[in-house]
């Protein structure tokens, strides 16, 4: 975890007891590329970790300046039909800004115009090692850290109306705030990607609720795929799409200036956002 006031984040480990203790380095892409995960589980097993209170102080994103965050859409065939099409032959990418990355329950606020924000509670892949041209997608994993919760928020007119988005994502998904995340990572072998359960509620009431195993696209195959066309950093956030259950299937209103967020992920944690003006 980090914690503390944004852009001053100091990070944390917590053991199986929910102790944390201080760690000495951030958790960015240098970090996970020199094995800090395993470093760290090592000097936590030796007692070399001095136990820190976290009590009361604020939960930041769980990984430092991401580099790059990329995104599948449409990855679950659920969804695909309620955004008016069909799973995809091949995985759709798109990009995020990485300043839209804030901590899991900090606020999101509405972009100046916005009239159809919409919830994404996604599972998000922290890349640990550089992965470029990988030979299978059992050679993918060996590339990912860990995982974590996500919510790709996004303002549906500003993605998809032809007059605003230009024919490209890019303005729906970008604001600032728009990428909660956390509050934890959890370190790739203690999480089974492709059997886990993944809900979001808006003002109390249950709006997803799926499972990881209807990715059309597992883990492995996104992240062997992503090689093909772009080098994939250390530190680098991969969301895997969202299940049905988002405002853009008619089914639900959009959000407005005041609602509740809350999405969960099992073992991954709960985050709860508050929307704010902008």
């Amino acid at each position: 975890m980090r914690v503390g006031a944004p852009g001053a984040e100091r990070p944390v480990v917590l053991d199986d007891q929910d102790q944390a203790y201080a760690l000495g380095r951030d958790n960015d892409g240098a970090f996970l590329a020199a094995d800090g995960i395993a470093r760290t589980r090592a000097a936590l097993a030796a007692g070399e970790l001095a136990a820190t209170d976290i009590a009361g102080e604020r939960v930041g994103p769980p990984i430092a300046r991401p580099t790059a965050v990329i995104c599948i859409g449409m990855n679950y065939a659920a969804h695909a039909a309620e955004s008016g099409g069909t799973p995809p032959a091949s995985p759709v990418v798109f990009f995020k800004h990485p300043n839209t990355v804030v901590g899991p329950y900090d606020d999101v606020l509405v972009p100046r115009g916005a009239v159809k924000v919409d919830w994404e509670v996604e599972l998000g892949v922290v890349i640990g090692r550089r992965a470029r041209y990988l030979g299978s997608p059992e050679e993918a994993m060996a590339h990912v850290a860990g995982y974590v919760l996500s919510n790709d928020v996004s303002e549906r007119d500003f993605q998809l109306d032809p007059s605003v988005s230009g024919g490209q994502w890019g303005k729906g998904k970008c604001a600032e705030t728009f990428n909660p995340l956390g509050p934890w990572l959890v370190p790739a072998d203690g999480v089974n990607p492709q059997a886990l359960g993944l809900r979001s509620f808006v003002n109390g009431e249950p709006r997803q609720d799926s499972t990881t195993a209807d990715m059309v696209f597992a883990v492995a195959t996104i992240v062997h795929h992503l090689s093909q066309y772009l080098v994939l950093e250390p530190g680098d956030l991969v969301n895997t799409g969202t299940p049905e259950g988002v405002a853009l299937s008619g089914r639900f209103p959009y959000l407005s200036t005041g609602d509740v967020m809350e999405i969960e992920i099992d073992g991954l944690g709960r985050q709860r956002s508050v929307l704010a003006k902008a």
